[in-house]
């Protein structure tokens, strides 16, 4: 007789074990402790073996029969459902493990190195809160290429197309790294290209002043009311003229004034070696003024708020717009105006784009490029902040 939802639940445990059966081998266990737990006794191999299905009343009667029903039919096909059970969970368990987020801390460990703490911190900040709520979670081996594009398309409806395009590249190389792993056959991305589903970047076109504006903007820069740390970072960025990210994040222990010297290791410059900035007279009297104020510190330009981070990435062009130059210049506008102005003062193609850090350089061509120009590169720099001066006191 098969067993009832009434009998299940009045059953009462005794002194020993009870077994109340419903048929095809399925039964309620009741232990003097209370516990009511289905059980499924079927033979595989030659062997009796026991499957367990839950306990009740959690796992009802006809939950249990759906159950036992369903191993039946494993059981029928040759295989053990207990063993297919187990394969089951373990798979599972892989594919917990497997996420999208375990993949891209992996790739990250690798990553990192030689990366600035900053910029670490931004790329995992972003991929935390772009890609992970969806992806995150998510097996690496179940990831499709339209869930990628979703995620992607959802950060350009955001305004931010640069961002769009840099994460896509990140969720790539993530993938990519996943079929390093062995967690995956293929990178499911490498299926799309950012211009199948996003719009073109624009060619950014830095603004600039012009050659005739240059000497009112030095002036703007010695004349600025705002703090004494952003007005020489205006005027070190003048005179060196390096990437606004590679001057706000500069530690002191890069810049070395006795050998008027500021070196970039290869990690911050992304590039297989450091880049040497020759430092003139004018750069190295303008960090000693630094050195007096903020040498206490890591960094060469401490942010305002918090002087253990470095100076924001607005800084700078939130000073020129406060001089009256919105629109006409930025921080990075001083490379294009350096650059222009150096080639039609006559100096060497190769070393105006060595000191831009504009020319590749591996490893074996680095050491040569620095012995053979070094020397070139540091008159060419001296030169530039004597014109510099030049435009200052006598435009």
């Amino acid at each position: 007789m098969a067993l009832t939802e009434v009998a299940a639940r009045k059953a009462v445990p005794g002194e020993k074990p009870q077994k109340l059966a419903d048929g095809n081998g399925l039964y309620l266990l009741v232990q003097p402790s209370g516990a009511k737990l289905w059980r499924w006794d079927y033979r595989y191999a030659a062997k009796r073996k026991t499957m367990s299905f839950g306990p009740y009343p959690e796992v009802g009667l006809a939950a249990a029969r759906d159950a036992c029903i369903d191993a039946r039919r494993i059981l029928r096909t040759g295989d053990d459902p207990m063993e297919m059970r187990k394969a089951d969970k373990r798979e599972r368990l892989i594919q917990a493990g497997n996420s999208f987020q375990s993949a891209a801390e992996s790739w990250f460990s690798i990553w990192s190195k030689g990366r600035s703490e900053q910029h670490r911190f931004q790329v995992w900040r972003r991929l935390e809160t772009d890609v992970f709520p969806s992806l995150g979670p998510k097996p690496v081996s179940s990831i499709t290429a339209p869930e990628i594009v979703r995620v992607v398309q959802a950060i350009e409806k955001r305004g931010v197309l640069d961002l769009a395009y840099r994460q896509f590249q990140k969720v790539s190389q993530i993938l990519r790294h996943s079929v390093v792993l062995g967690w995956v056959e293929r990178n499911v991305a490498a299926e799309v290209r950012p211009a199948d589903f996003l719009p073109p970047k624009k060619a950014k076109n830095h603004a600039r002043v012009s050659a005739k504006e240059l000497p009112g903007l030095l002036r703007g820069i010695e004349a600025y009311q705002g703090t004494p740390v952003t007005r020489l970072a205006m005027k070190i960025m003048a005179l060196t003229f390096v990437r606004t990210s590679e001057l706000r994040e500069a530690p002191w222990s890069e810049v070395d004034l006795d050998r008027a010297r500021w070196e970039i290791p290869a990690d911050r410059m992304k590039m297989p070696s450091p880049h040497i900035i020759p430092l003139s007279r004018q750069a190295v009297e303008a960090f000693r003024v630094l050195k007096i104020v903020t040498g206490a510190g890591q960094y060469v330009f401490p942010g305002d708020r918090d002087r253990t981070k470095c100076m924001s990435n607005n800084t700078i062009l939130k000073a020129l717009e406060r001089m009256g130059y919105k629109g006409m210049m930025t921080g990075h506008g001083f490379r294009g105006v350096a650059s222009t102005q150096l080639h039609e003062m006559g100096y060497d193609h190769d070393h105006i784009e060595l000191q831009l850090a504009h020319m590749e350089r591996d490893e074996v061509s680095a050491a040569y490029n620095y012995a053979q120009y070094l020397q070139p590169r540091a008159e060419m720099m001296q030169a530039w902040a004597d014109f510099l001066d030049e435009c200052l006191h006598n435009p």
